[in-house]
């Protein structure tokens, strides 16, 4: 996997050179939150509070529910992790509180073990920050005596990931350390993010041959590197099935070169559409007409889906699987996915969920037709009708009554969400944020 940075700053998306020399500012965090997540998870960092300077917290908020991130920099408390992790973060980064106690350098099994308790070794990262071997803390200036390896191996029972940085390298353009990240991977079984120096998809080639992810920074930010192809690069083409033609019976032909990657297509809420393969010319014109494409094994060329008859599926995001030679493709379906007019390969019917509900009623709105009784609900109507619908729920005496109006008040709930303006999506991030309180 690809993970790319967002570093901030004074409320800017920044780029430092060795965590001090400023290189770039934007002020486009949402706008890169939402292209990045298309290729994988994203690297929040606050730095004004790594350095104990203040808090961006209100710029990174707005962030945790466009894209899946990972957030760190000043993260000191578990109370202050579960806050983050309730509002959408999906893993936590904690750094140099790791490796402080007592005003001392050690490893802070306590701080740790709390944090893993509170939300989880899944979601807890570990920032491996050295130079030279040495475990370095307070945005990277202060040294701490700990070698990496052996903090590593004392952190690794309560963080299911390390984010290993090459502080030497960070931010230098001038490639990556790959003998300290391998002596890492060789030293702890979780899994490992690699970071500082890397310049170009060889690097990104190596350290993913490594076994670990790669996080990207300054190279992405200056467009030395594409993470369309990152993306392709880091996956496990090793793995790939050769593409088998059958030209002549009985005579399977193996096309040089042509490695396939199966992928999984699945809709926004969860379901599952189609399978197919991609090489990586396919995933490239994925990327870049945002529709997901294949390579058809039968014709032994690029396929679009839906080039013909129209039923595209709008890509909204490519996920790697754990071992990355697999892909699971988010999209939005333009209609029926199957060649039978199924609505998908596995022959079921579209599942009625509540963001269908939402849809068909927002559309009703849009493009109201003769005889529509969800166009008539106006403000006043809509409200009413929830109140009387309210009441009848409160009212009803058994199972079924309670399935009829149920279902009403939903209905005209959806109504007054999409006369307000609020998706189903919106709804559910909130009742997550409570229920991760």
């Amino acid at each position: 996997m690809v993970i790319a940075s967002i570093d901030i700053q004074n409320g800017k998306v920044v780029q430092l050179k060795q965590g001090e020399e400023l290189v770039l500012q934007r002020d486009n965090a949402q706008e890169l939150a939402r292209e990045f997540d298309r290729y994988g998870e994203v690297a929040v960092i606050d730095l004004d509070a790594a350095m104990g300077k203040g808090t961006n917290l209100d710029i990174i908020k707005p962030l945790l529910r466009i894209a899946e991130c990972r957030v760190g920099g000043g993260i000191r408390t578990p109370a202050q992790a579960k806050e983050l992790v309730s509002l959408g973060a999906r893993k936590i980064i904690v750094g140099s509180s790791a490796f402080r106690q007592d005003g001392k350098f050690a490893v802070n099994i306590p701080f740790l073990k709390e944090m893993s308790k509170t939300i989880g070794r899944e979601r807890l990262i570990a920032a491996v920050d050295a130079r030279n071997g040495e475990i370095v803390v307070d945005g990277w200036k202060t040294p701490t005596g700990l070698d990496y390896i052996k903090a590593a191996k004392e952190v690794e029972p309560f963080a299911g990931e390390l984010l290993f940085t090459c502080v030497e390298r960070e931010g230098t353009m001038t490639g990556a350390d790959l003998a300290p990240a391998q002596k890492l991977r060789e030293a702890v079984s979780c899994q490992i993010t690699a970071a500082g120096g890397v310049s170009t998809l060889n690097d990104i080639e190596e350290i993913s041959a490594l076994g670990c992810d790669v996080q990207l920074g300054m190279a992405l930010y200056q467009g030395k590197i594409k993470l369309a192809d990152a993306f392709i690069a880091s996956l496990n083409w090793k793995k790939g099935q050769p593409l088998e033609l059958n030209q002549v019976p009985g005579t399977p032909v193996f096309t040089a070169g042509r490695l396939l990657l199966p992928v999984i297509v699945q809709t926004p809420d969860g379901q599952i559409m189609m399978t197919g393969f991609a090489d990586k010319e396919a995933l490239a014109e994925t990327f870049n007409r945002g529709n997901v494409c294949f390579h058809s094994r039968t014709r032994d060329k690029l396929w679009m889906k839906g080039e013909n008859s129209g039923n595209t599926l709008k890509l909204i995001k490519l996920r790697a699987d754990c071992d990355r030679d697999a892909i699971l493709a988010v999209a939005e379906p333009q209609g029926p996915v199957c060649h039978t007019g199924a609505w998908s390969c596995f022959g079921t019917n579209r599942d009625y969920t509540w963001k269908l509900l939402q849809d068909i009623i927002t559309e009703r709105f849009k493009n109201p037709t003769p005889g529509s009784y969800t166009a008539t609900l106006d403000e006043k109507r809509v409200r009413d009708k929830i109140l009387e619908e309210a009441q009848e729920l409160c009212d009803a005496k058994n199972k079924d009554e309670v399935i009829w109006e149920a279902a009403d008040l939903l209905y005209f709930t959806s109504a007054l969400m999409s006369r307000a303006g609020v998706t189903v999506q919106e709804i559910l991030d909130e009742l997550d944020r409570r229920h991760k309180k």
